[in-house]
């Protein structure tokens, strides 16, 4: 068989995003992310149910939200809601149990809190917070559908009430209650096997729609390219590392241009 022509691999690679996005579910969270973009209501639904506030209105709702850190490790929100007591939710979808550890948590809610308050504002200012984890897996072992996480006071078992959440969410629970029927939904690849018309309809969109399937494959198209790059800076890092080949040499290898190839090196030698 001949090598394949550039328009058969463009229609190969198609065919492949399309195959893929069939399988695609809610807990994977590149679909989530852009399921949920500046949909307020599908948050606002999945937020009524984990945290069992039928009256919580979603507000603003923001998708891979950048949370910069200067001087150490940055991260980047799944989703970034605001509801109408000024409350700020960070929800994640983790498919491996190694991605949701604890100190994830811990430190994402940090991050929030860091870039809550305006320089010289009161730290009564800093509004409710909640970092919520969806898991593949009953990644706790408990079999529980909930575990919400707070600090308390260890002699008497009182809250702390310093405002600071985080809540992990059994995907793996079933069962005739709204949480159940959420989690279900979560991991299905068919709109027309949910519970939630809310999240059907943007599942359907995205899947069924001509609109919504070109939407997705530019998405995946975007996504590949930003892997290739993030591996071509990677390689540009190794060989500024060993110290042997010039800029302009790392450039051409790394495929990556020369100014980048500069910017990595002042940011190693920084």
């Amino acid at each position: 068989m001949g090598r394949l022509t550039v328009t058969e691999q463009i229609d190969q690679k198609h065919e492949e995003d399309l195959q893929r996005l069939r399988g695609f579910r809610l807990l994977d969270d590149d679909f989530l992310t852009k399921c949920f973009e500046g949909d307020t209501a599908s948050i606002e639904l999945v937020l009524q149910i984990v945290l069992e506030k039928s009256d919580l209105k979603v507000l603003d709702v923001r998708t891979q939200v950048f949370v910069e850190n200067l001087l150490n490790r940055s991260v980047r929100l799944d989703i970034l809601a605001m509801d109408s007591t000024g409350a700020k939710l960070n929800v994640e979808v983790q498919r491996s149990d190694k991605g949701a550890g604890r100190k994830r948590a811990r430190y994402n809610s940090s991050m929030m809190d860091a870039n809550l308050l305006k320089k010289g504002e009161d730290f009564d200012k800093l509004p409710e917070t909640w970092v919520i984890f969806i898991t593949e897996n009953d990644v706790m072992g408990k079999g529980l559908p909930l575990y919400p996480i707070e600090r308390c006071f260890l002699g008497t078992g009182e809250r702390f009430e310093d405002g600071s959440h985080i809540l992990y969410v059994n995907g793996a629970y079933r069962g005739d209650t709204p949480i159940g029927k959420l989690m279900h939904d979560f991991s299905c690849t068919d709109a027309a096997d949910m519970y939630y018309g809310t999240l059907a309809d943007r599942v359907r969109f995205f899947k069924e729609s001509k609109e919504g399937i070109e939407i997705m494959c530019r998405a995946m198209e975007d996504m590949r390219n930003q892997t290739l790059k993030e591996g071509a800076i990677n390689s540009a890092k190794r060989m500024l590392a060993d110290g042997i080949l010039t800029l302009e040499k790392i450039a051409e290898y790394a495929g990556l241009p020369l100014d980048e190839v500069k910017k990595l090196k002042a940011e190693r030698t920084a």
